[in-house]
């Protein structure tokens, strides 16, 4: 049985790692490298950028595959990890804006993500209750 929670989760979690990857890209990166900033510092800068697009593909990629009872369909302690990582990541752009007296838009998007994720998991653990799941 799908779970429409995580889809949606998945989709949404997709389409920020697209977002971060293109739109940072151009917006943040680039512009960082033309800077006069190290070299050294650069690429530590561009490489734990590119960690978080990992980040955001594998657990789209996971949330996609739960939410189509496919491989960790039964695994809520990592469903809720990925939900609670989400929510989580709110707080630094949260914090970030109230700092700076600025809209930091990012947690917009990681809201969203971790609340349909927390609502799959208790989807997931009623249908495993019932033996919903294959």
């Amino acid at each position: 049985m799908k779970n429409k929670y995580l889809i949606l989760a998945g989709i949404l979690n997709f389409l920020t790692f697209l977002l971060h990857l293109i739109g940072g890209q151009i917006d943040l990166v680039n512009p960082m490298l033309e800077t006069k900033l190290e070299v050294e510092k650069s690429a530590q800068l561009v490489g734990a950028w590119q960690m978080v697009s990992i980040i955001l593909i594998a657990t789209s990629c996971i949330l996609l595959s739960a939410g189509f009872n496919k491989k960790f369909a039964r695994n809520t302690e990592l469903i809720s990890l990925i939900a609670y990582l989400n929510l989580a990541f709110c707080f630094p752009f949260i914090l970030a804006g109230f700092y700076y007296q600025l809209f930091v838009p990012q947690w917009v998007l990681f809201l969203p993500i971790g609340i349909l994720a927390l609502m799959g998991v208790k989807k997931l653990k009623n249908m495993l209750k019932i033996g919903g799941i294959d």
